[in-house]
């Protein structure tokens, strides 16, 4: 466990190294962003985050802004400040030299898509596992979040969990509570950029699309394909919106299967001359 400064705050991160003898040329580190409030970078820790350091690329996971272990200061749940998080991030870290490959899980794929789309000079590609792109999903979600901080306020339900030695689900409540009725975590929410076909048409960058068969947000993403030159999806029968921990193994094998195929074009773009370049 470390913690980094960065962009005024203390993050939680931790970083798994490519396991030797795996990892080759052009293979980008990979960083996870995790979905909202009561997520955390544990969540990528065993399905994703260490097979992907075993196949060959160093993994870095974070606790977002408020959540997990990192500072929970009273503002900054924006995803633009998110974004200047994980630029500050990168570069505390010494990765801001070359783009990384982001794999966002729920609200933690939206963040990646405005990392994408705000600095493309720092993103090598996008895997997006269940993320929410249409408009409609700002409303529902102030709505959800909204009951929720209401339901917490002043509830005796963390101290009931601490008694029953439940000490995670308390840990987990508080910090729900704590970002809900302590920040501008739900205001920001409720002004949050949404996404046009314009900006999906200036995506720029291989993008991979994990959504479940049953899940609301499938039109939101097939949109995106239809707009991206470079994205794909791909809708895993039988499944709602918690792909992460109910598909793990079929999750893997298409996380992977899609750095390999990343790396392979970041390679194959650097082998390429120069346009105007004299090709001997």
């Amino acid at each position: 466990m470390a913690f980094v400064p960065a962009n005024s705050l203390r993050f939680h991160v931790q970083r798994l190294p490519a396991t030797a003898g795996a990892a080759g040329p052009g293979r980008p580190v990979v960083v996870f962003l995790h979905g909202l409030v009561v997520d955390n970078l544990s969540s990528f820790y065993c399905p994703l985050a260490v097979p992907v350091a075993r196949a060959g690329h160093e993994a870095v996971l974070y606790d977002l802004r408020g959540h997990g272990r990192t500072e929970r200061p009273a503002t900054g749940y924006d995803s633009r400040t998110a974004v200047r998080d994980l630029v500050s991030l990168l570069g505390a870290l010494d990765l801001g030299h070359r783009p990384v490959h982001l794999v966002g899980n729920s609200y933690g794929g939206t963040l990646a898509l405005h990392a994408a789309l705000d600095r493309p000079d720092l993103v090598a590609g996008l895997t997006l596992l269940e993320p929410p792109l249409g408009g409609a999903w700002v409303e529902n979600m102030v709505d959800t979040l909204s009951a929720a901080a209401l339901s917490l306020e002043d509830s005796p339900v963390p101290a009931e969990l601490l008694t029953l030695r439940l000490r995670k689900a308390a840990n987990l409540t508080s910090i729900a509570d704590a970002l809900l009725n302590r920040t501008s975590l739900i205001d920001d929410i409720a002004a949050s950029r949404t996404f046009t076909a314009a900006d999906f048409a200036r995506l720029d960058v291989p993008t991979q699309i994990v959504c479940g068969e049953h899940s609301e947000l499938v039109p939101g993403a097939l949109e995106l394909v239809r707009h991206a030159p470079r994205a794909t999806i791909e809708i895993l029968p039988g499944l709602g919106h918690d792909v992460l921990k109910e598909s793990s193994g079929v999750l893997r094998e298409t996380v992977l299967a899609h750095l390999e195929a990343t790396a392979a074009d970041a390679a194959r773009t650097a082998r390429a001359p120069r346009a105007g370049a004299l090709v001997r």
